[in-house]
């Protein structure tokens, strides 16, 4: 009896050292930083599988522009590419990639939302309405989710690095994560501006030219 007493109060004092020396909150703040990446990948996901069903939809306008769909179609293919494993988010390298392919995914739908203003009759297509409205919904939740990875980055790199939890971070392993970058994801992400009504150039630039027989 007197044996677990003691190994009860020896347990109470290990967790009250651990938690006052911020082993509590590493353990909280990673689980939160899980949490809250698989939410991201999630909604990435999300927003890939929608992008077939739209391409299938625009391809049906027969004159419209097949560069600005192919770039849509390449950069889903190199973002999808990406291997999201657990280790990702501890891998800075591995993570900028990832953030790159989305945010090239991001900015090649831009440039083709864009792009379909030009074509009243798809603008007018039902199916295109409702899967532009599904990928603007999408494009708000990964929006919210990323915050929230962002947030929990944060609160748990301040942890890693504050007195005395840094000293729990490097007894037990735990390294800053990288984290989204919020301003070049929306320089990536922002639609070009596109300008339908530019005139054609003129093959005959030197008005006193003559032009050849």
């Amino acid at each position: 009896m007197r044996r677990m007493t003691r190994g009860i109060a020896a347990a109470a004092l290990v967790s009250v050292l651990l938690s006052g020396c911020g082993y509590n909150a590493l353990q909280s703040t990673d689980e939160q930083i899980k949490a809250s990446w698989a939410e991201v990948t999630n909604q990435y996901q999300r927003r890939a599988d929608l992008i077939p069903n739209l391409v299938n939809v625009v391809k049906a306008e027969a004159n419209f522009e097949q560069t600005t769909l192919l770039q849509v179609v390449e950069a889903r293919s190199k973002a999808t590419s990406v291997q999201v494993t657990p280790e990702l988010i501890n891998d800075p390298q591995a993570f900028q990639r990832y953030q790159k392919a989305q945010g090239d995914l991001s900015s090649a739908l831009s440039r083709l939302l864009v792009v379909t203003e030009n074509y009243p009759a798809l603008r007018a297509n039902q199916a295109f309405r409702d899967l532009q409205s599904q990928l603007e919904g999408t494009e708000n939740r990964i929006t919210v989710a990323r915050n929230r990875y962002i947030k929990s980055v944060q609160e748990y790199n301040v942890t890693v690095r504050s007195f005395p939890s840094n000293f729990t971070a490097m007894a037990f392993g735990y390294k800053e994560k990288p984290n989204f970058t919020v301003d070049n994801e929306k320089e990536i992400a922002r639609p070009p501006t596109v300008d339908f009504s530019s005139p054609a150039p003129n093959p005959n630039p030197n008005p006193k030219a003559k032009p050849q027989p």
